[in-house]
């Protein structure tokens, strides 16, 4: 009797063995089929830098980072059958690290530009963002307009868009380098600007309105600076990478996952 008892449970344990190989084999993607096509710089994982400090996109919880893009990214490696290793350095030292091979993909708001392509390729756009302008609630600073035309100093995260964008000439829309602060945290621009350093932070919307609800005395202004999409960047020299990434990150824009994900942290309006 107990040998049969072996007999059954050994069957038992490969029935379940099988039923879960098929079912792993019928949640394979497209994107994992293809994943013996493309490398990463450490075997079984996918090393993504960001910059922690962009709420709702990347922050700390305690002493996890967590966020928009670190449940995409972790979505998308799940699909390429790897673990997601997060890397928070500055922001400006994304692109050159993977360039540099040193991340497989930068993953932290970024915006697809036409400097940045000449270092790195961009997935397709997963998600949209507003760069917005936020002043002190008593600012004669009304408008876009009278931002530019002003003598104001404008502050930004070094090496995001909304630098990008101010710090070019009045005629391509910006304010010039003259009137740029550039700090290593959006946090530190919004300090900056709190303590009348500078007149003004030109920054993403939703972590402007974080910054906004937690600092006193700050407003942001009804009119957007710019709109843009959020893509990861990812080596040149890795297009198998890329196309992995890109076929993963349709099969999730396609199930929901991803407008899922963005709805948890920045709910539908009305």
């Amino acid at each position: 009797m107990k040998t049969l008892k072996r007999i059954a449970a050994g069957i038992l344990s490969t029935a379940l063995l099988l039923g879960m190989t098929s079912c792993a084999a019928a949640n394979q993607t497209e994107a994992a089929a293809n994943s013996a096509a493309f490398t990463t710089i450490e075997s079984g994982k996918l090393i993504m830098a960001t910059n922690a400090f962009f709420p709702p996109y990347e922050y700390y919880e305690g002493d996890k980072v967590v966020g928009i893009d670190v449940e995409i990214a972790t979505a998308v490696a799940q699909k390429l059958g790897l673990e997601l290793v997060i890397e928070d350095v500055e922001f400006d030292s994304i692109i050159a690290g993977v360039q540099g091979g040193k991340y497989d993909i930068g993953c932290a708001g970024m915006t697809v530009t036409e400097d940045r392509l000449k270092s790195v390729n961009f997935s397709t756009p997963y998600a949209t963002g507003i760069q917005s302008i936020i002043v002190k609630a008593d600012s004669e600073i009304t408008d876009i307009d009278k931002l530019l035309e002003g003598d104001y100093k404008v502050g930004v995260q070094s090496g995001t868009t909304g630098d990008i964008y101010m710090s070019s000439s009045p005629e391509d829309g910006g304010v010039g380098e003259d009137r740029i602060e550039r700090y290593a945290k959006g946090n530190d621009a919004v300090i900056a600007l709190s303590s009348g350093k500078i007149d003004a932070v030109v920054i993403d919307n939703e972590p402007a309105k974080a910054f906004v609800k937690s600092n006193d005395g700050l407003k942001i202004l009804d009119t957007p600076y710019t709109v843009e999409d959020y893509a990861m960047a990812i080596n040149k020299d890795n297009v198998a990478l890329k196309d992995a990434i890109n076929q993963a990150l349709k099969e999730l824009t396609d199930d929901g996952t991803i407008p899922a994900i963005i709805n948890k942290y920045i709910p539908a309006e009305g």
